[in-house]
């Protein structure tokens, strides 16, 4: 029985461990650390486990592989909830154990795998409620040379791409473990061949040929503000006067000129419509003083249970010219999922009211020019920024709250977002946080200037209008998610013979 049992063990430790060291180095890549490169290693060391392997195993290698990465990823959410962090872990992680299954246990991974993975980040991105991209692999290469492939295709290519760089590292190493045992004469297989010509080519040709948005027609000088802070604390628990007060207090060190002035995210509180109150009087005032347009985040509490989180335009006038409600809610966050029914089963105090869900795209017409808006969590899906520069967007802003986090892990992750939603739109972004980051980023993805966390900052640069289309922009995920589910099916025949006739018989994976 011990024999049997240690043999047991033996098998679950050699498909767990590779696994989850697989997901260790994926995770590796994403913010804070950036460390990009390791991504190819982590995904090819995964394919490479996945050889062989029964569709049950597979399923346990995928969950493996996800709970390494997610582990660290989203420890953020230990300081809501352990609990929820536990099973938010696990239930992420089941993407990829799915995707795993589906890839085929032999020949076929090279082409199965980078579409199952491509599948599972588009899956997991848009469910359940509206999705989680936070932590992904995408967000991993934010600062690597895949980064310019965005505006070809969005986040799903780069993680496609990414996922490709795996499976050519796996190739080459199942190639090197071959001339070991037998050193005969061999070339490189199709598999390790197919994936470096078109990593290299996506990469060089993105970069040199796809549109980026065009030159700039015109130039916006903006003003990030910045009130500083303490940072880890929840909205419940402080005084939201406090940040009003200090973000006026920073806008009033301005020196015009200035043409856009951004507050952050519900840095205006009320218990009611912002029409008629002194908040509204002040800011006017503000616009009016430097001559600016003036965008702030605004919450409007709508009985005892819901409320509205706006962004609202003031014009150089001082009039209310515009505003935007939120349309992608963080659930949990600023809503309760089935609250009728989790009441009774915990403590939802942190989280007393539900926003109401706004409708359209995030789009505001001001004299600063045309501005395409996302709030806060809005910024790391690719639709909402797709969805105000087909508005007629020509410069992005995003309000932003991350004050409730207490290390950078979802600051930096929200700053690797802007800069793939710079890239994939081509246009600039400018972000305005209370407490960081604040920060520019251009349409190339370059962050030209960022504030530090949890201080007073007011972050003066020339951000540019512009009115391309990059191919991304035009096209959106559809073609990436069905060359993913041909490359699987295609991958699936490889295996079982498809194309032996032609002589391309499939070499390793």
């Amino acid at each position: 029985m011990s024999g049997r049992w240690g043999r047991r063990l033996g098998r679950f430790a050699r498909i767990v461990v590779p696994s989850v060291v697989a997901g260790i180095l994926v995770e590796l890549s994403v913010p804070p650390l950036r460390l990009w490169e390791l991504a190819f290693a982590g995904l090819g060391l995964l394919v490479w486990r996945l050889g062989g392997l029964s569709w049950k195993a597979r399923l346990l290698a995928g969950l493996s592989f996800g709970i390494g990465l997610f582990a660290f990823t989203l420890i953020w959410v230990t300081g809501f909830n352990r609990p929820g962090y536990l099973i938010l872990v696990v239930f992420e992680a089941g993407f990829f154990a799915v995707a795993c299954a589906l890839v085929p246990a032999r020949r076929g991974r090279a082409l199965a795998f980078p579409a199952a993975v491509t599948l599972a980040e588009a899956a997991r991105s848009a469910w359940p409620f509206g999705g989680l991209p936070i932590g992904g692999i995408p967000l991993g290469q934010a600062s690597g040379p895949l980064l310019n492939t965005a505006r070809v295709g969005g986040p799903l290519l780069v993680t496609g791409l990414t996922a490709l760089g795996g499976v050519c590292l796996a190739c080459l190493f199942e190639q090197y473990a071959r001339r070991r045992q037998a050193p005969v004469p061999s070339r490189p297989g199709w598999g390790a061949l197919v994936a470096a010509l078109v990593v290299v080519g996506a990469v060089a040709g993105s970069a040199i040929l796809a549109p980026d948005g065009g030159p700039p027609v015109g130039a916006v000088r903006v003003a990030l503000v910045q009130g500083g802070g303490i940072r880890g604390l929840r909205a419940v628990n402080v005084n939201p006067e406090i940040g009003y007060v200090r973000a006026l207090r920073e806008t009033l060190k301005l020196k015009p000129p200035v043409d856009l002035i951004l507050w952050p995210e519900d840095i205006v509180a009320l218990p009611g419509p912002l029409a008629g109150t002194v908040a509204e009087a002040q800011l006017g005032s503000l616009a009016e003083t430097f001559h600016a347009t003036l965008v702030a985040g605004v919450t409007e509490d709508v009985g005892k249970t819901r409320f509205l989180n706006l962004a609202v335009a003031w014009s150089p006038a001082g009039r209310v010219i515009g505003s935007y409600d939120k349309v992608h809610r963080v659930p949990f966050g600023e809503y309760i999922p089935f609250r009728s029914i989790l009441k009774h089963l915990a403590n939802l105090s942190d989280v007393p009211r539900d926003a109401i869900p706004g409708h359209g795209p995030g789009f505001l017409a001001t004299p600063a020019g045309p501005l395409g808006v996302m709030i806060s969590y809005e910024v790391f899906f690719a639709s909402r920024a797709r969805a105000a520069v087909m508005a007629g967007g020509q410069l992005l802003v995003v309000p932003t709250n991350t004050s409730s986090y207490v290390s950078d892990l979802v600051p930096t992750q929200e700053e690797a977002a802007d800069r793939f939603r710079a890239v994939e739109e081509g246009r600039d972004l400018v972000q305005a946080s209370p407490t960081g980051y604040s920060a520019v980023v251009s349409n190339r993805g370059v962050v030209r200037d960022r504030s530090g966390l949890g201080v007073a900052a007011l972050v003066e640069a020339t951000a540019h209008r512009r009115v391309g289309l990059t191919l991304y922009e035009r096209g959106g995920d559809l073609p990436e998610l069905a060359l993913a589910a041909a490359c699987l099916v295609v991958g699936w025949g490889w295996g079982w013979g498809w194309g032996w006739g032609w002589g391309l018989r499939p070499s390793g994976l």
